[in-house]
């Protein structure tokens, strides 16, 4: 059984006299899980993940991971934790001169790991970092932050600037790089590029947790379909038209397998989250 491997009390956080982001937010996530961090645009996501990685310090409340503060960058905790962020600069040296520059912060540091994710992008060693596209320094960053190998990795939308077969290519070395002590937080807006490979989804609307359960979970209690337009609708809890009929979500009354659209499930919490949020009341 998954425990939590990350707990937020009672988090506020502005950034100077502007408005909270956070008031009095909580929120447990659990280990060896791939979780999608999930919202509109502007309701906190990056900002959250900078929180997780003590790059930002909160007004009130604390959060711990692995049962430290992260507010007080213990070495520990800074060593077991890395963040992608969605923007960034490499300096203009060979990949193995980063990796020699970097890779002693990270005691789990894995050369075979990482190797393995530069082939999977079709990458290697000898690339200068400053003479790559924006994508290319993505996907080498990408391979650098999963062989940190830290319990915690967080990635803020990371596929964006990557092309369709390297979005692909994005999903299979982050599943190769998973096991059962290590999480991935992906926060993201492009839901269909990771909706097969989440394991847990954490949905926010501000301050509040729409949603935070597990796929299995949610599954079991809602049931995905695609109908044509003639076809009744009369019980689903959330209709979304599209071009050769209508995305539902109904009740799994009589636990049928089905799989997960992220998508509609994201814009089904947003219309009918009193709604769906009993669902999940309901033991």
């Amino acid at each position: 059984m998954n425990t939590n491997m990350l707990s937020i009390q009672g988090l506020t956080f502005r950034y100077g006299r502007k408005s909270p982001v956070f008031e009095d937010f909580s929120l447990e996530l659990p280990q060896g899980q791939i979780i999608g961090l999930l919202g509109k645009n502007g309701t906190g996501k990056s900002t959250l993940l900078y929180l997780i990685s003590g790059l930002l310090r909160p007004n009130k409340g604390e959060i711990l991971f692995q049962g430290n503060n992260v507010q007080r960058r213990l070495p520990q905790t800074l060593s077991s934790t890395y963040l992608v962020p969605e923007e960034f600069t490499l300096p203009s040296v060979n990949l193995k001169q980063y990796i020699q520059a970097n890779a002693c912060f990270y005691p789990r540091f894995s050369h075979s790991l990482l190797q393995e994710c530069l082939r999977n992008f079709d990458l290697d060693t000898d690339l200068n970092l400053g003479e790559l596209s924006m994508g290319q320094k993505k996907k080498a960053y990408i391979c650098f932050a999963l062989a940190t190998n830290t319990p915690l990795l967080l990635m803020d939308e990371p596929t964006n600037g990557l092309d369709i077969p390297s979005k692909s290519q994005f999903r299979k070395v982050i599943a190769s790089g998973m096991s059962d002590d290590k999480s991935i937080i992906i926060s993201t807006h492009q839901v269909r590029d990771i909706d097969r490979l989440l394991d847990y989804i954490t949905l926010l609307d501000g301050t509040h947790v729409l949603l935070n359960h597990s796929v299995k979970e949610i599954t079991d209690k809602l049931l995905f379909a695609e109908q044509g337009l003639n076809e009744p609708t009369d019980d689903a809890l959330f209709v979304q038209p599209n071009v050769s009929g209508n995305s539902v979500i109904f009740e799994n009354k009589f636990q049928e397998d089905s799989p997960l659209n992220l998508e509609v499930l994201f814009n089904a919490v947003l219309a009918e989250r009193e709604k769906i949020q009993q669902l999940f009341q309901n033991k």
